[in-house]
């Protein structure tokens, strides 16, 4: 089965109602797919960019200065200003994360069975090894690179982990990259950037 890549030349022509705000939440949560891949397997930009190259997507992503120009683009992230989305390097970045995701798929499904069990006895979750790894490192890595309040509560950025779990849960199947793509879409008409 081929990746899913957007046929049109362009987000604004694909979808003409997305204003600059949406976009800038296409670029948030693409990079926060990512966050939570790094913080769940420990993959770090030598990976992405292994699966950059593994996807020909290597014009896009060839070094660690072009990507970490990629993921600076993020509205939420600290010193972010970089020029607008570009399609290209959101398909990219889509397909990337989605290659990433199948990759750890047995980890992904482990981690996200493990929070099933937690939340059906009621416990909470950073109890269990596997999630509070992942809980503790999501949460390093927000509060380093990310443009938040110091003071943001805990409970918030676990939510958005764990939310985070069960979406790339859904990212590792087949057709992971329509869901992402979908899923940004849906995000950037529906969802506010604070």
């Amino acid at each position: 089965m081929e990746p899913f890549i957007p046929s049109q030349p362009n987000l604004s022509s694909q979808s003409p109602a997305l204003t600059a705000q949406q976009l800038g939440s296409i670029k948030a949560h693409l990079d926060l797919v990512l966050l939570a891949l790094e913080a769940l397997a420990g993959l770090g930009s030598e990976a992405v960019l292994e699966a950059a190259k593994a996807l020909a997507l290597g014009d896009l992503m060839g070094d660690r200065v072009s990507l970490w120009r990629l993921r600076q683009a993020s509205p939420l992230r600290q010193g972010q200003g970089r020029k607008k989305l570009d399609v290209d390097e959101a398909r990219a970045l889509v397909l990337v994360s989605v290659h990433l995701a199948q990759q750890q798929k047995v980890l992904i499904r482990q981690a996200v069975e493990r929070l099933e069990a937690v939340t059906a006895q009621q416990q909470p979750p950073y109890r269990v090894a596997l999630l509070g790894d992942y809980l503790d490192r999501f949460s390093n890595l927000y509060q380093d690179r990310m443009a938040a309040d110091p003071d943001s509560a805990m409970d918030t950025l676990t939510d958005l982990a764990l939310k985070l779990l069960v979406d790339l849960l859904f990212y590792s199947q087949p057709g992971g990259d329509r869901r992402l793509w979908g899923a940004l879409l849906d995000r950037a008409r529906t969802t506010p950037l604070s």
